[in-house]
């Protein structure tokens, strides 16, 4: 799952701390092979999804919460954002939003959960690192439901499937180049 050069970039980000876990999450999969499963993800689900990846791509997550300032005002606040570089099935790369739009002169807090700052980023990911193969944009309640969610049997939950019922409900947007040929 992880390429032997693993790379985190701006580790210093306030944004940083919500990857943190699931990095470690992604340490201990890979370390016990296929006997260990985290929230219904295990090592075999993870694989088959890199090794369906273009050779070279990247994987988006933005995940925004809505937050009310003292005047009662709501905005939405970016929580969690991932910017993950795969390169022949191997993750090889790993940083924020913050890396991509500091070079563009564009503050990672005043991201949006919206369209126009989902594309941006986007772009922005193509144009330093690499096309998007996927990029998942969504609330916390709705990340925390796909993340975390488990199955009350033996059987595994179908991550897959969740998330199709979660984009369709309209509770979070999937783009991307792959998302006619292969569902994460």
């Amino acid at each position: 799952m992880l390429a032997e050069e693993f790379v985190v970039f701006e580790a210093e980000s306030p944004l940083w701390s919500a990857i943190r876990p699931l990095l470690d999450a992604v340490l201990r999969i890979e370390q016990y092979e296929n006997t260990y499963s985290w929230h219904g993800w295990n090592k075999k689900l993870i694989h088959a999804f890199l090794q369906s990846l273009p050779e070279h791509c990247v994987l988006l997550v933005g995940v925004w919460e809505t937050v009310t300032n003292e005047r009662d005002e709501e905005h939405e606040k970016l929580l969690l954002s991932c910017v993950c570089e795969v390169v022949e099935g191997k993750i090889c790369s790993i940083r924020t939003f913050d890396t991509l739009t500091r070079a563009e002169f564009l503050a990672e807090q005043d991201l949006e959960l919206g369209y126009e700052h989902a594309l941006a980023v986007m772009r922005l990911a193509k144009k330093h690192v690499a096309p998007v193969a996927w990029a998942l944009f969504t609330d916390k309640v709705t990340w925390d439901e796909w993340i975390f969610a488990e199955s009350d049997d033996e059987n595994m939950i179908d991550k897959d499937e969740l998330l199709a019922l979660l984009v369709h409900q309209g509770r979070c947007v999937l783009l991307g180049g792959q998302a006619t040929s292969h569902r994460p």
